[in-house]
């Protein structure tokens, strides 16, 4: 089943996190990824989820999920985007068709 990566992240450092954003695709495509959403305009409609810029991965399984974070390839992009904004990210797993 489906597996997920929800990210919600503030920028601090727009040229660092450029860097970060142009890059991490090919990774995320080596582990069978792709973005469902990529930091598009947030309208709440009850209450405050302290939401910035959001980011959605859907991954075929949580084992390509997991392969992916712990890679050697993203690390560096990890430690970029670790140092360009702050937030927090989940992972979290999909349920069954």
């Amino acid at each position: 089943m489906a597996a997920y990566l929800l990210a919600n992240l503030t920028v601090r450092d727009a040229q660092r996190f450029e860097a970060y954003r142009q890059a991490v695709p090919k990774v995320i495509a080596q582990f069978g990824g792709r973005y469902l959403v990529r930091g598009g305009a947030v309208e709440a409609k009850e209450g405050d989820p302290g939401l910035d810029r959001v980011v959605i991965l859907e991954f075929p399984d949580m084992a390509a999920l997991q392969a992916f974070y712990g890679s050697a390839d993203y690390a560096p992009l990890l430690a970029l985007r670790l140092a360009a904004a702050e937030g927090t990210v989940a992972l979290v797993e999909g349920m069954a068709g």
